[in-house]
């Protein structure tokens, strides 16, 4: 257990979590410092978010919970926060506030974003006394300023839609930090950013903790995250802390045999170790070319607020039986890409071929249809892109509806032969999308991907919200299966560590344009564009 000679802001002890007779978490402990960040990692499954919601007081009401949890509210006053008679409306925001992993759910889609940070104030009086709409409205763009938000009237006006994942997450940390509390808990707060403004957000929670001297607990799966922003580590498995010390002795020593594993399944990012690539496929055996291709977000757009272009003079050849990593920051057109490729969106110029096959101008129906069957979907979140009312067995043999040949009986032995292939035992066929972990529904996912016997798999962001292990798992899965199939990969990602590792080529995407292209060695070893380089540089170590 950690040792400090000064008063912690936060002091739990023996925490355990239950539902009914179900033991979920057991005598956890930590011990937050002010101006200090500490790390409360683990896999998905292990209590973290529990723990978090419990110091909060916002678990359902057939949880039951035990231990203490003794935050200071001044020099020499203090108080439980799992006692029966806890003044949480107090708590909340005003010694205590939380920062969620997906900031597009946790505001008020039809509120101003200026708005919902006002409404932290009206419940804290104590901490400013009565103020006026413009002292209130002041204090809120000073806020957003502070994390680092530019043209903060702007942001106070718009609504959660009208800003990017990076501008939503420093609007989240706006309002958590506006009351003064002394401890912010941040779950997840990285998950779902590209890397440059992951290490901002990063950057940020470690100012804002040395600025107003607060205690900083980050939850998270990420070791890399532990390591680049946190002082002192709890790790977490199966509800217990299997071990705790400062990050360095830690990462350099560590005690525990889940804690090493956890290490291990760290995707390096060593570019020296970059081995040339040697390829079978000839040059021009391409299973996608595209070639000056440009697309709009909008065609449909008024006169008096014209489309602007998502993707503009795009050429782009995916070698067959080869991963092609597609690597950008949020909005730089990534995803855009695969609905061109995909059918979902026509581009306004260019052409896309598939096998040799013209996507757009081969449009007959059932010519398309071909093409199209011919593709393959892994999706970032397998959890919505799941049926909630449907089986896993319907899921994975959905795609196989434009294949009529099929008998019922084919069908059936398909299914089980791809979740043969993806290591999930039969049993699960009959089961529903809430009965399995987020490994297991990725893994549907790969396999519903598979079911068609594609010659191409587009994989957006397949393993961002998964933990290392479950990550490391994936990746070597997927490997495993394009060495079996020999099919192409479109590998979307901003997380340049695992082009390295499972891609042979790369495109660096901004604004809608390829800035650089080529062999995955030769552009992480020698980028030649300035932005190449700010994303190597962002990488977390």
């Amino acid at each position: 257990m950690l040792e400090n000679r000064e008063n912690p802001v936060l002091s739990v002890s023996n925490l355990s979590i239950a539902i009914g007779k179900n033991q979920i978490t057991h005598n956890v402990y930590l011990n937050l410092y002010a101006g200090k960040i500490s790390a409360l990692v683990g896999e998905s499954g292990s209590g973290k978010s529990l723990t978090s919601l419990a110091l909060m007081g916002l678990l359902p009401g057939d949880f039951s919970v035990s231990g203490k949890a003794v935050i200071n509210t001044s020099a020499n006053d203090s108080l439980d926060l799992l006692s029966n008679n806890a003044p949480y409306s107090y708590i909340r925001s005003g010694l205590i506030s939380m920062v969620f992993q997906e900031p597009s759910t946790a505001f008020n889609p039809v509120m101003r974003i200026g708005k919902q940070i006002e409404e932290s104030l009206k419940y804290h009086p104590e901490k400013f006394g009565k103020t006026s709409a413009r002292a209130k409205k002041s204090r809120v763009l000073d806020s957003l300023s502070e994390v680092g938000l530019k043209d903060v009237n702007r942001v106070y006006r718009s609504y959660p839609h009208e800003l990017s994942g990076g501008q939503l997450q420093r609007a989240m940390i706006a309002m958590a930090i506006i009351n003064q509390p002394s401890l912010l808990i941040a779950d997840e707060p990285t998950t779902a950013l590209d890397v440059t403004t992951q290490r901002k957000i990063l950057q940020l929670l470690r100012d804002l903790a040395k600025k107003h001297n607060i205690a900083v607990l980050i939850i998270t799966h990420n070791m890399s995250v532990v390591k680049a922003v946190a002082n002192t580590v709890y790790v977490m498995n199966s509800g217990s802390i299997v071990e705790s010390g400062l990050v360095k002795d830690v990462f350099s020593n560590p005690k525990n045999s889940y804690t090493r594993s956890l290490l291990d399944s760290i995707v390096d990012f060593d570019i020296s170790n970059l081995a040339s690539e040697s390829t079978s496929s000839e040059a021009g055996d391409f299973c996608v070319n595209i070639q000056n291709v440009s697309a709009k977000y909008d065609k449909y757009s008024k006169i008096f607020n014209p489309s602007k272009y998502a993707i503009s003079d795009l050429n782009l050849n995916i070698l067959r039986g080869k991963t092609h990593a597609l690597v950008g920051e949020s909005g730089a057109g990534k995803t855009t890409i695969a609905k061109l490729i995909s059918g979902q969106l026509k581009p306004e110029s260019g052409s896309i071929s598939i096998e040799g096959l013209n996507l757009y101008s081969d449009c007959k129906k059932r010519a398309n249809r071909k093409i199209l069957s011919n593709i393959g979907f892994i999706f970032q979140d397998s959890g919505s892109a799941l049926n909630p009312l449907k089986t896993v067995g319907w899921s994975i043999a959905e795609p196989l509806i434009v294949n009529k040949s099929l008998s019922e009986e084919e069908r059936k032995k398909r299914v089980e032969l791809v979740l043969n292939q993806v290591h999930l035992p039969l049993s699960l066929i009959n089961r529903f999308p809430h009965e399995l972990s987020g490994g297991q529904k990725q893994r549907v996912g790969i396999a519903r991907a598979l079911i068609n016997r594609p010659s191409l798999i587009i994989a957006d962001e397949p393993t961002s919200a998964l933990d290392a292990n479950h990550c490391l798992k994936i990746l070597n899965l997927l490997s495993s299966l394009q060495k079996q199939y020999n099919f192409s990969c479109l590998f979307i990602t901003h997380d340049l560590a695992l082009v390295s590792r499972i891609a042979s080529q790369v495109s660096v995407i901004k604004g809608g344009r390829i800035v650089e292209q080529g062999s995955v060695k030769d552009v992480l070893r020698l980028p030649k564009n300035p932005y190449t380089r700010s994303l190597i540089d962002a990488v977390l170590q």
